[in-house]
């Protein structure tokens, strides 16, 4: 979507839709590129419910309030709705193992010097963490690349590797924490399913103690499809996005509310 084309066009597309008593308005454009607040941290946008006040080629105008507009990539949306139509927006946001959105602030519990339990909730701000559910290993490899999984950035430079994971629907997740003595027999490995249009099947991330790197391991039914060795740890989302990231995850998801019809892409 040409976005220098769209700003240019807003005047044209709103008018009639802004209050004749109101000198200006905002729009915010979704095109699958993340958002920065003005702290300079990325953001998940919340969900929102507007009505389509008018199309283009390249994009679909939903007004979310009284001077406010939302300017959604064509390309992107899971649904074309009417003019007119009233819809609900759901843009990407990044998500966490259980489904949560990875900004939800942690629980935890703690104690008062009487042993009362009480509950904190904590949230750090510009974080999303998606945390492996994994619990502490004893070998440190195994935590190396746990902590490389959570914090290395995926090459989209928006999520971690851990979001890329969820976003291929990584379930079923397995470990190999060994002790020292076994870690060449038994290398320490993160294992785990995925269903995306690139590869349905096992994924294996391994470390190879000789080498120092890592391999990551495809099978399908019990069967190795594809084997990738001598990975290093900063071209290890870069490896993961080639084998199993489809791109289905910044789709923009437009549900209509009130509509005639709508094409679905």
């Amino acid at each position: 979507m040409d976005t220098q084309a769209i700003r240019a066009q807003m005047p044209t597309l709103v008018v009639g839709h802004v209050p004749s008593n109101v000198r200006s308005f905002k729009f915010n454009i979704f095109d699958g590129q993340p958002k920065v607040s003005t702290l300079g941290f990325h953001i998940d946008p919340k969900p929102f419910e507007g009505k389509v006040i008018a199309t283009t080629d390249e994009a679909i105008i939903v007004k979310t309030a009284r001077a406010e507009f939302a300017v959604l990539d064509r390309t992107l949306v899971t649904e074309v709705p009417d003019e007119g139509a009233k819809v609900q927006v759901e843009p990407y946001v990044r998500r966490r193992f259980d489904g949560q959105r990875a900004d939800t602030p942690e629980e935890q519990t703690e104690f008062t010097a009487d042993g009362q339990p009480y509950t904190v909730k904590r949230f750090v701000l510009g974080s999303a963490p998606a945390k492996l559910p994994i619990p502490e290993p004893r070998c440190p490899e195994l935590q190396e690349l746990i902590v490389q999984l959570e914090q290395l950035p995926a090459p989209d430079g928006f999520r971690r590797i851990t979001h890329l994971l969820v976003d291929a629907g990584a379930r079923d997740i397995t470990w190999v924490d060994p002790l020292p003595a076994e870690i060449i027999r038994t290398p320490p490995a993160i294992g785990f399913t995925v269903a995306t249009m690139k590869f349905q099947g096992r994924v294996t991330v391994l470390y190879e103690r000789g080498l120092d790197l890592y391999a990551v391991e495809l099978h399908r039914d019990g069967e190795l499809i594809e084997r990738v060795d001598e990975v290093f740890f900063d071209v290890l989302g870069e490896t993961l996005e080639q084998l199993i990231d489809d791109g289905s995850w910044r789709r923009i998801r437009v549900q209509c509310l009130s509509c005639r019809k709508a094409i679905r892409h």
